[in-house]
């Protein structure tokens, strides 16, 4: 491996501790706010913040260019990529119908919910044979 590929790999491995800290500190308080609930509103919490910040961000980026590539390592890939990769599937499926490519947006719609749910049920139903 070259200096600038660890490098980088350093910067997304900061920024994904930093992530998961967040995820793991709002995803609880938020959940304690409805102890009796079974819904993960935990969960929505972090998915909705992480979009709503790569949003941000990705467009910071993109209109005002604020983010140098290493920031854009740590924050939106290292950060938000740690908190929840949600909000990453949401940023390119926006790009995807920004550039007008509705087709492939609405696959990586579907193949994304379809697909995680078969392979988190087939995970599950598998760990019954190990």
């Amino acid at each position: 491996m070259n200096t600038i590929y660890i490098k980088q790999l350093l910067i997304v491995g900061m920024g994904g501790f930093v992530g998961s800290g967040l995820r793991f500190m709002i995803s609880g308080w938020t959940q304690r706010l409805v102890p009796a609930s079974v819904f993960p509103y935990g969960t929505l919490a972090v998915n909705v913040i992480g979009c709503l910040f790569i949003g941000l961000l990705g467009g910071l980026a993109e209109y005002r260019g604020v983010l140098d590539p290493g920031q854009r390592l740590f924050l939106m890939i290292g950060v938000l990529g740690g908190f929840t990769t949600f909000s990453t599937f949401a940023f390119e499926t926006l790009m995807l119908l920004e550039n007008t490519e509705l087709l492939r947006a609405f696959i990586n719609i579907f193949l994304q919910l379809f697909l995680g749910l078969v392979a988190a049920y087939a995970g599950y139903v598998g760990a019954r044979y190990i």
